[in-house]
This record gives C-alpha cells, structure tokens and sequence, in this order.
C-alpha cells in the first residue's frame, strides 16, 4: 500500500469502499476497492474472490483492468485502472440531451464487453449504468463482477437473486434458475432504452410484481404459445394479458428505425429468442458506426 497515495473517496462497491489514488512510482491515476474482512467472517468474500479470479482472465479494452491485489489481515485492496465516471453519472451530467452517436458508441462497447465475457463464459449477472464505466477518452468498461458466474457444461442451478430490479429480465423475475448469456442481453436491452432517453430508466419498477406489469404492459404479456415452459418457472403466476398497444418509437423517440429494431430483438421476454452480443454487434444500426471506435 505504500506505492499508492489516496486522493479521495469515490463511492461504495458491493462489499466496500473506493477510493481514487496515485501510483507513487509510476503517478499513474488507479481506483484502489478497499474490501474489508471481518473477524468473524470466512475470510474473504466469495462476490471479492470471484471477482477476482474472473478479472484475471478477462482482459479486454471495454471490460476495467484488474492491476493488482494487495492483502494484509484485515483488508483486500484491489487496484484498478481509474474511470473518470459511471454511466450514471453520466447521465446525470448530459442534462437530458445525449448525442444519438455517443449512445452508438457506448452500446457497441457495451455489447462488445459482454461478447468477449460471454465467449469466455461468463455471466455479468448485474449489468445497470452504475456498473458502466466511463473514461476520458469516451470508452466504456463493463465492472463490477461481484455478482458474476462462470458457467458452462454441464448447465447448474443459480440464484435467481441476481440483477438490480430494474434491468431484470422476466424469466429471472419468475424464479428461473437455469439461465444464460440472454439475462445479461435483457440488462443491455434496458441500458440500451436510457441511453437513448439520456438517462430515464425504461421499467422502473417498485417490486416484483410492478416491474413485470410495466414489461408486459409495453411488449405484451407472454403466454405458453409465445414462450413455451414459462408456467413451469418456480415463482409463475398468471397476468393480465397486455396487448401491444404503444408503438415503441412513442418509449424512445429520439433512437433511429434501425436502433429501435436492435431494442426490440434485445428485449424479448422469452429468453430462447433474445439476440446475442455476438449477433447484436453485427446489426445494421451499426453499419455506420466510427471505424475507429470498432477497431
């Protein structure tokens, strides 16, 4: 800890405190995640260990650098490289006007983040805009993945306590405990829908219940026929049937013809037909994106 001089709080994580920091050898500027240990704990939380280890293996310019662990008996202190801002924050600074290639731009990162973290199965599992980091340089970094999964084969059981309520996806708000790189698609979808209405939340829901009566109520309330096996999911309980009656372009006015079909085939509420970060980068609202923030 003596290489790294502290300069100022800057929020709370998940399991503890960051603090922004100056690398005294290099003065390089560094967010330092302070995770304390009790002494009644088991050591080191299982959200601080997997994040941790999956950090490790995901190394990719829109997903935060993991520098350094530093560990003494009462506290784990990660070092990451420094974001000016979360995407929250951003929002909350673009006083409702946000330029449509901006939203372009930190979409595509997004999804390329989540493309490289799927193709290396992992599950985000809580993607929302204070999760989104954002630099000078306008490049945006998927963190904090205390909630993140490894999966693969053969498929296990999760926790359906995943995901803040807002970006949670249907099958999860009914108890779905088999899932995959779709309940990170659906987050995406929603971030995708306030980004283009430069930061007002699409489904702010105040409970369960609430959040999936304002998702049915825009696209429409599922049933066998349109999402085989959803009144088999552990927490299902019939809706009202919503029918389609609001054109989406009247939810997100200022997103083009194109942007607006990318959001419809992100926010699917069965997760079978939910379009993938890989497919979803290939989408002609794309097409025309800065070449250098592709490559």
């Amino acid at each position: 800890m003596q290489k790294y001089e502290k300069l100022e709080k800057i929020g709370e994580g998940t399991y503890g405190t960051v603090f922004k920091a100056k690398n005294k050898e290099t003065q390089e500027i560094v967010a330092l995640k302070r995770v304390r240990l009790d002494d009644d704990d088991e050591g080191v939380p299982s959200s601080a260990l997997r994040e941790i280890c999956l950090l490790k293996e995901l190394k990719h310019k829109n997903i935060v650098r993991l520098h350094d662990v530093l560990h003494s008996d009462r506290k784990l202190t990660l070092v990451f490289e420094y974001c000016d801002q979360d995407l929250k924050k951003y929002f909350d600074s673009c006083n409702g006007e946000i330029d449509p290639d901006v939203v372009k731009s930190f979409m595509y990162q997004l999804l390329r983040g989540l493309e490289f973290c799927h193709s290396h199965n992992v599950l985000h599992r809580d993607l929302k805009p204070q999760n989104l980091l954002i630099n000078k340089n306008g490049e945006l970094k998927l963190a904090d993945f205390g909630l993140a999964r490894a999966f693969g084969i053969p498929v296990r059981c999760y926790s359906a306590e995943v995901v803040t309520l807002w970006y949670r996806p249907p099958d999860v708000l009914f108890g779905a405990k088999l899932y995959t790189t779709s309940i990170d698609m659906w987050s995406a979808g929603c971030i995708f829908a306030e980004l283009a209405n430069a930061g007002r939340p699409l489904f702010p829901g105040n409970d369960v219940d609430d959040q999936l009566k304002r998702i049915f109520k825009l696209l429409g309330t599922p049933i066998e026929d349109t999402w085989p096996g959803i009144t088999k999911l552990p927490e299902y309980r019939p809706y009202p049937i919503y029918q389609v009656t609001t054109p989406l372009v009247s939810v997100v006015p200022k997103l083009s013809v194109k942007g607006r079909d990318l959001l419809q085939r992100l926010l699917v509420c069965n997760p079978v037909l939910r379009m993938s970060a890989e497919e979803s980068l290939q989408h002609i609202y794309f097409a025309d994106l800065n070449p250098a923030i592709k490559n």
